[in-house]
């Protein structure tokens, strides 16, 4: 069963800076992409960042320049630089098992809260 456990969270001043962590385990197939989503109250769910095995970024265009994804193995992270109150919203960390090219599925974390207000 594969298990996706976000940290690092919290409460942070305007301007400050978090870094998000999660973990993937569980299967013995590989993980493609990981990656950090976020839903603020009253919104969609939106993605911030993502990272493929071979190294390629993608980021929202509202953090680009601020965030910053990175990985190791079944780890990925989330460093989170000049945060705005915008940015509040509960982040989720979604992963993609390779079992097969036609065969993909994936798994989200429970979330952590990230608030940014003074």
């Amino acid at each position: 069963q594969v298990q996706v456990v976000e940290s690092g969270g919290g409460l942070v001043q305007p301007g400050g800076s978090l870094r998000l962590s999660c973990v993937a385990s569980g299967t013995r197939f590989p993980f493609s992409n990981m990656g950090w989503y976020r839903q603020a109250p009253g919104k969609r769910r939106e993605l911030v960042a993502t990272m493929s095995t071979g190294g390629v970024t993608s980021y929202a265009d509202s953090v680009k320049d601020r965030f910053t994804i990175s990985r190791a193995g079944n780890t990925v992270y989330l460093q989170m630089d000049r945060l705005r109150p915008r940015d509040t919203a509960v982040y989720y960390c979604k992963v993609i098992v390779k079992i097969n090219d036609a065969v993909t599925p994936d798994f989200w974390g429970q979330g952590t809260q990230v608030t940014v207000s003074s």
